[in-house]
C-alpha cells in the first residue's frame, strides 16, 4: 500500500477528554475516530488491526471445535422476556419499538437468541455436544463511555456458547474454551491472567474473567505470586492478618454505654476513642430484595456487595434509607448496633469472618451519639451467622500457600461461563436422550471483546513516540520510507524493495508522500509496525538502513540481504 493514497489522517492534538493511552495514540495515528460517545468508526489501519485480532480469534476456534455463524443483531423482546431478563438486564439494554409499536432490543448478548435458535433446531442427543459462536458489533447504553475503545457503547465481540448433554460435557467444553482463550491471548502477544470472577447479569455458576494487566484498568485483581492463584476482587479471598489490638481484653468486663457526640463514622470515632479501626465493627443496614438485611464487618474493611447477594441468594442489593433504618430497625444511621437486632423478627443479620472473635470491640448503641464499648463478640453476640463478605486487603495472603496476595489493574478481555440450564430450562431448548425422555440442553458461554483486546494490546506496547504493534496484530508488518521522492535511484530501489517484500507475502507500507523526512520518521514511530526500512542518500549502494520498532535497534543492510533478513526477523 502506498502510504499518499492511505486515509491516515494523524493528529498532533488529541481532545481532553482522551484519558487513556490507548484512546490518545489510536486517535494520533489514524486509526478511529469518534462519531458519538462511546461510538468509533475504524478507519483503514485500525481496521486492519482489528481483522488481525479477529483471525487469531477464528483460527482458535475453528481448532476447538467451534462453528461460526451469524445472528441478529435486533431481537424482540419476547425472548428476553422469556429468559426473565427483559426486565433485570437495566438501563443498559438499548430498547427500541418498531412502528407498529411491538419492542424490540439491539443485542448486548445473545443467550436467548442462540437458546431459542438451538431449542428449534436440535431435539436428538446425537447432535450434542455442539458449540457455535460469532463475531459481531453489540450494543450497551453505558452510562459513562470513556477511555475510547475500551468502554464504548458499540463493540465488536466475539461470543461462543456450547451445548452438552450433561454437565460433565459441559466442564469439557469449557475446559477446551478456556484454553482456546489462553492460546488466542498468547498469540496477541498480551500480558494477561485468568481470574476467578462473577457471572453478573449473564449468571451462570463457575466463570473466569481473562484480564489483559494495565493501569488504566477498570478492574481490581487479585493474584498469589507463588502459586497459580488469581481472582478478580468481587470473588478474591485472602487470610486475614492476625490483628493486634490497642487494649488489653478483661472478659469480665461488660459492655459499655459512651457518648460519642457526631462520631458517626469510623474516622471520627476512631480518633474519637483513640482505637484502631480494626477494633469498631461497622454495621451496614441493607435491604436484601426489599427486606431488611444488616451486615457486621470490621472497621478497616469494604464491603463486598456481589459476596453478599450470593450468599443470601438475592437479586438486588440497597442501602437501606435513613427513615427505614428508624421506621423498620428502630435506631438511628451512623449509630446502628447488633446488640437488640440479632434475633429480631424480619431482621436477617450476618457477620464478615473479620469480625470472628473480636474483643475490645466498639459498636453502634442504637441511639444517636452512643456507641458500646468493651465488647466481646463471642459472649455479647454467640448466635451470630458468619461469611466471606469483604473485599481482600492488602496485607492479606493466599488462602492456598499464604504467600502474601498482590493487587493490580486489568482490563477484562475475555470471559467464560458456565450456564448451566439457565437458559435451557426458561426457553424450553431440551433433547431426547437415549431412552427418549427429555432433558435440559446444558449451555456455557464465551465472550472476548475484540475491539477491547485492541485497545488493551495498545495500553501495553507504546512509549513516548507512539505505538509499539507486537508482529501477529500489526497492520503492516514493515514500514518503507522513501526519503526524497525527487531522487530518482531512491524511488527505483523503494520500488524494488516493495515488490520483492510483497511477492514473498510481506505486508508494507510505502510512505512515498512528499514530506519532510522529519515528518515521516514521526509518523514512522507514531504508527508503530515492527520494522522501518529508509532509502535515503545511499541508495546508489544499494544499501538502507532498518529500525526495529520495539527496541530501536538500527543499522544498515545491502538489499541483497534484505529478504532473508526479514524472514528471519519476523519467524
Amino acid at each position: 500500500m502506498r502510504q499518499q493514497l492511505l486515509l491516515n489522517p494523524t493528529l498532533r492534538d488529541v481532545p481532553a477528554d482522551a484519558e487513556a493511552v490507548s484512546h490518545r495514540l489510536m486517535l494520533r495515528a489514524g486509526f478511529i475516530r469518534q462519531l458519538s460517545s462511546g461510538i468509533y468508526s475504524y478507519l483503514p489501519l485500525g481496521l486492519k488491526a482489528l481483522r488481525n485480532i479477529q483471525q487469531i480469534v477464528q483460527e482458535e476456534m475453528d481448532a476447538a471445535g467451534a462453528q461460526e455463524m451469524l445472528m441478529p443483531a435486533l431481537h424482540p423482546s419476547e425472548l428476553w422476556k422469556e429468559s426473565g431478563r427483559w426486565d433485570i438486564y437495566g438501563p443498559e439494554l438499548m430498547r427500541l419499538e418498531d412502528r407498529n409499536g411491538r419492542e424490540f432490543a439491539l443485542g448486548a448478548t445473545h443467550e436467548e437468541v442462540i437458546t431459542s435458535l438451538v431449542r428449534d433446531e436440535i431435539q436428538s442427543y446425537k447432535k450434542l455436544p455442539m458449540t457455535l459462536y460469532q463475531i459481531q458489533t453489540k450494543f450497551r447504553d453505558e452510562r459513562r463511555p470513556r477511555y475510547g475503545l475500551l468502554r464504548g457503547r458499540e463493540f465488536l465481540m466475539k461470543d461462543a456458547y456450547s451445548f452438552d448433554r450433561s454437565s460433565a460435557g459441559l466442564d469439557l467444553s469449557y475446559k477446551q474454551m478456556y484454553n482456546a482463550y489462553d492460546r488466542i491471548f498468547r498469540r496477541t502477544g498480551l500480558k494477561f491472567r485468568a481470574v476467578e470472577a462473577d457471572s453478573g447479569a449473564i449468571g451462570g455458576t463457575d466463570t473466569h474473567e481473562f484480564m489483559a494487566l494495565a493501569d488504566v484498568g477498570e478492574d481490581t485483581i487479585v493474584y498469589c505470586p507463588s502459586c497459580q492463584y488469581a481472582a478478580n476482587l468481587e470473588k478474591a479471598v485472602g487470610v486475614i492478618p492476625e490483628l493486634q489490638m490497642t487494649a488489653e481484653t478483661n472478659n469480665s468486663t461488660p459492655p459499655e454505654k459512651i457518648h460519642t457526640p457526631q462520631a458517626s463514622s469510623i474516622k471520627k470515632l476512631s480518633q474519637f476513642l483513640n482505637v484502631k479501626p480494626q477494633q469498631i465493627i461497622k454495621t451496614i443496614a441493607l435491604k436484601a430484595d426489599g427486606a431488611p438485611l444488616v451486615v457486621l464487618i470490621r472497621g478497616d474493611y469494604e464491603l463486598n456487595e456481589i459476596k453478599i447477594r450470593q450468599v443470601v441468594n438475592a437479586e438486588q442489593i440497597s442501602m437501606m434509607t435513613e427513615d427505614e433504618i428508624m421506621n423498620e430497625l428502630r435506631s438511628v444511621a451512623g449509630f446502628i448496633g447488633p446488640i437488640g437486632l440479632l434475633g429480631r423478627s424480619g431482621v436477617q443479620l450476618i457477620a464478615d469472618d473479620s469480625v470472628r472473635g473480636l474483643t475490645e470491640a466498639v459498636i453502634g448503641a442504637n441511639e444517636a451519639d452512643f456507641h458500646l464499648q468493651h465488647v466481646q463478640v463471642d459472649r455479647d453476640l454467640p448466635t451470630l451467622m458468619y461469611a466471606d463478605l469483604r473485599n481482600v486487603a492488602e496485607g492479606d495472603t493466599c488462602v492456598h500457600c499464604l504467600s502474601e496476595l498482590v493487587f493490580a489493574k486489568g482490563i477484562e478481555v475475555g470471559h467464560v461461563f458456565k450456564l448451566g440450564t439457565k437458559y435451557s430450562h426458561s426457553l424450553g431448548a431440551v433433547y431426547n436422550d437415549e431412552a427418549g425422555a427429555s432433558q435440559d440442553i446444558v449451555m456455557g458461554c464465551y465472550g472476548i471483546g475484540i475491539s477491547r483486546v485492541l485497545a488493551a494490546i495498545v495500553e501495553q506496547n507504546h512509549d513516548d513516540y507512539g505505538i509499539i504493534w507486537p508482529h501477529a496484530i500489526t497492520p503492516f508488518s514493515i514500514h518503507l520510507l522513501t526519503v526524497k521522492t525527487q531522487d530518482e535511484a531512491q524511488m527505483k530501489l523503494s520500488e524494488h524493495i516493495y515488490d520483492t517484500l510483497t511477492r514473498a507475502g510481506f505486508s508494507v507500507l510505502w510512505d512515498d508522500r512528499e514530506e519532510r523526512p522529519g515528518v515521516k520518521f514521526h509518523d514512522a514511530d507514531l504508527l508503530g509496525f515492527p520494522l522501518r526500512l529508509t532509502v535515503g542518500k545511499k541508495a546508489a549502494e544499494s544499501s538502507i538502513e532498518c529500525k526495529e520498532r520495539r527496541n530501536g535497534n538500527q543499522y544498515e543492510l545491502q538489499v541483497d540481504n534484505l529478504l532473508a533478513h526479514c524472514q528471519t526477523f519476523f519467524n
